[in-house]
């Protein structure tokens, strides 16, 4: 089964195309075959579009359009043209898979996209709308290009389905339940496949452990799960909720809200760019919401970057303790995505203060680029995991699952 998955944002579109054996499942993550990424610059209404193969095959071209859908297009024509052709002709792709970051209450598992879905997407787009705008986009390209194909939505929600009522509804009024006014909580795809991973890496059974996922990127979320469930997370209503990030703020006093409303005359436009969009790492340090960027600040005497750093630990800090409360012990803790992954500082800071509950991290090891292994020491208590977050690989495994029913 040949199955290519788009991962749609707002600037960027990643696609891969895998092929699964129709027998069985692989247990390992498969290497795509091809991969192909567009970064879009709105400014200059152009596009980079940089392709590469699993036999070492690369392109990267600019193309002048305001389409997105003929960008999307001539992505996919070089799957049968040129040196990254992998297959004969479009035809022989059975599934298009996409990363949908909303899907309510409605969409608790992967679904096959139909007009009814369609329209659900977009209707949760006032809840996601940087999102799930981009996605519809790319499942409309699909149409285009492919037909009738059969698309699955993925969504990022739903892993978040199985939240206890304690921790998704909000103590405001009952109505807001009603409403559909909840935690829905987001990274869904990257906290499911990094528990499964953890287990594997642990070789424990998922449904018997206890673990807290920190996916630490551009957005940051934590999750508590337990006996492979998701009981608890930081993201909320919308993914603006809980820890500090790149340029979004993460929980903060709503009567500050009002207070900008009734005393600085702010707009409700101007209050979602600046709690979006120039808050956070961005919004305290006044250089960047690029972490690499915030530390290369820090190393040349910034103060205010310095600061951005320290409430970004402190709020990872108070975010786990959160998430211990939820769990009641803790059996591994895991760090992916960007900062996740690439940052032993930040790893080594989170966990300093938990070395009470047995949580040591091993300094050589965290400093050795890790990938899928445990960084704790020998003799902790609790093992501490970094995981490359496969979310294209989760997608793809969900599309074979679904089709297999």
């Amino acid at each position: 089964m040949k199955i290519l998955v788009l991962n749609a944002g707002s600037s960027s579109q990643k696609s891969c195309l895998y092929e699964i054996p129709d027998a069985n499942l692989p247990n390992k993550v498969l290497q795509p075959l091809w991969e192909g990424k567009i970064d879009w610059n709105q400014e200059r209404s152009e596009a980079e579009i940089e392709v590469k193969t699993a036999t070492g095959a690369v392109l990267k071209e600019s193309i002048h359009s305001d389409s997105r859908k003929a960008h999307v297009a001539y992505m996919l024509n070089t799957l049968t043209d040129g040196a990254t052709k992998v297959i004969g002709q479009l035809s022989e792709i059975d599934v298009v898979g996409h990363r949908v970051v909303h899907g309510g209450l409605d969409y608790r598992h992967s679904v096959i996209i139909t007009e009814d879905v369609k329209k659900a997407i977009a209707h949760l787009s006032t809840l996601a709308p940087a999102h799930n705008p981009h996605a519809l986009e790319g499942i409309e390209a699909m149409e285009k290009s492919l037909g009738t194909i059969t698309q699955v939505a993925v969504f990022d929600t739903s892993f978040h389905s199985t939240l206890p009522d304690a921790a998704a509804i909000y103590p405001g009024l009952y109505e807001w339940v009603e409403q559909g006014i909840r935690r829905y909580g987001f990274h869904g795809i990257s906290h499911q496949y990094c528990a499964n991973r953890a287990a594997q890496i642990l070789n424990r059974d998922l449904t018997s452990l206890r673990l807290i996922t920190c996916h630490l990127g551009n957005g940051c979320s934590l999750a508590a799960i337990k006996n492979g469930k998701s009981i608890d997370t930081t993201m909320g209503f919308t993914p603006l909720d809980g820890l500090m990030m790149g340029s979004r703020s993460g929980s903060i006093d709503p009567g500050i809200l009002i207070h900008l409303l009734r005393q600085s005359d702010y707009s409700v436009e101007e209050l979602d760019y600046v709690l979006n969009k120039a808050s956070g790492l961005k919004g305290i340090s006044g250089i960047s919401g690029d972490f690499r960027e915030i530390m290369t600040a820090i190393n040349q005497g910034s103060d205010r970057a310095q600061l951005a750093y320290d409430i970004y630990v402190h709020r990872l800090q108070a975010g786990i303790g959160s998430m211990l409360a939820s769990l009641g012990g803790l059996d591994a803790l895991v760090f992916t995505a960007g900062v996740g992954e690439k940052s032993a500082g930040i790893r080594q800071a989170a966990c300093e203060a938990w070395e009470f509950l047995g949580m040591k991290i091993d300094p050589q090891k965290n400093q050795q680029q890790p990938v899928d292994v445990d960084i704790a020491t020998d003799d902790a208590n609790v093992r501490i995991l970094v995981i490359h977050t496969q979310e294209d690989w989760a997608i793809a495994q969900q599309c074979w699952q679904l089709l297999q029913q």
